[in-house]
């Protein structure tokens, strides 16, 4: 093989890696050909980083792919986080109770959840999920954006909260059960205070709310720890926050409560150093992609006219 062939067959193979690393970036879920209460039926891949967590074979919290080995979750749906044996996470799963042939599942080796946790009401009620096996990337699995400390999610901007949980209040899923999604808007801190005030519940610092004054559409029970994902202004989905508790399920002056991940931006990074966050630095990353390729590029058309 000739020099120029060989630095020809180097750089499609650094550019093949490059793009196949591209490809499989945070919060863009692939274009398939198919495209909760008062919510729908999603479409099967909608939300590739979706995952149902089960204890002891029922279904009892949801979560979001962050790493290929990292799930995210709440708190409150590891009660006893020294105790995982009992545990399996099926990501790539759209049916609850019916066929998912592009599903995996997976054992937890550990849970990390923040220090002084005591219960949702009182605030820090996410948890990391670290798999015992990683998660093969497809169509149908693929890791979801995490915000950056800095990253904005105003009221009124329109997000997506999905989950397997009760479409009603004790009312759960039916038939093969579809995974659900509802389109719910962000409501300020303020004004879900101010909803919250004559139930004696303070919303805190690292909570966001999301939902209808007037209820109607809403996490509930069995969607905790799932995702609420907003699309930002480049397409990318970015996850706003985790599902942790409500008053009933779509009341009037009771939208849901969900762990604001912007204040836990520094605990992720710092126990999950390879998260990919929406920001400054995903945007720096995404440069340097890049500049990479182009220097590369720049390499083997210089040493093709040698």
């Amino acid at each position: 093989m000739s020099l120029k062939s060989q630095f020809i067959a180097i750089f499609l193979g650094v550019t093949g890696f490059l793009a196949s690393s591209y490809a499989i970036d945070c919060g863009q879920p692939p274009l398939l050909e198919n495209r909760i209460v008062g919510g729908m039926d999603s479409s099967d891949g909608e939300w590739p980083w979706q995952v149902d967590i089960q204890k002891a074979g029922a279904h009892v919290c949801g979560g979001s792919i962050i790493t290929e080995n990292w799930i995210l979750s709440a708190a409150h749906c590891f009660p006893n986080p020294s105790d995982v044996s009992f545990y399996i996470i099926y990501a790539g799963r759209y049916q609850l109770n019916g066929l998912n042939p592009h599903q995996s599942s997976h054992r937890v080796s550990y849970v990390v959840i923040p220090s002084g946790y005591v219960e949702p009401h009182s605030g820090k009620d996410v948890a990391l999920v670290r798999l015992s096996i990683p998660v093969a990337w497809s169509d149908w699995i693929r890791p979801v954006c995490l915000p950056a400390s800095g990253t904005l999610f105003p009221g009124g901007m329109p997000c997506y909260v999905t989950g397997w949980g009760n479409i009603r209040s004790e009312v759960p899923l039916q038939g093969a059960g579809p995974l659900q999604e509802v389109q719910v808007p962000i409501i300020s801190q303020g004004s879900c205070q101010e909803m919250y005030q004559l139930e004696q519940v303070d919303i805190l610092y690292d909570m966001i709310c999301a939902g209808y004054q007037e209820g109607g559409k809403d996490s509930c029970q069995g969607d905790s720890g799932g995702p609420l994902v907003c699309q930002m202004v480049n397409g990318t989905w970015v996850q706003a926050g985790v599902v942790s508790f409500g008053l009933g399920c779509a009341e009037a002056n009771q939208p849901g409560v969900y762990a604001r991940l912007t204040s836990y931006s520094s605990f992720i990074r710092d126990n999950i150093p390879e998260v990919q966050l929406y920001g400054r630095a995903h945007q720096h990353r995404l440069r340097g992609t890049a500049m990479a390729l182009l220097g590369c590029l720049s390499t083997v058309l210089t040493l093709l006219r040698l």
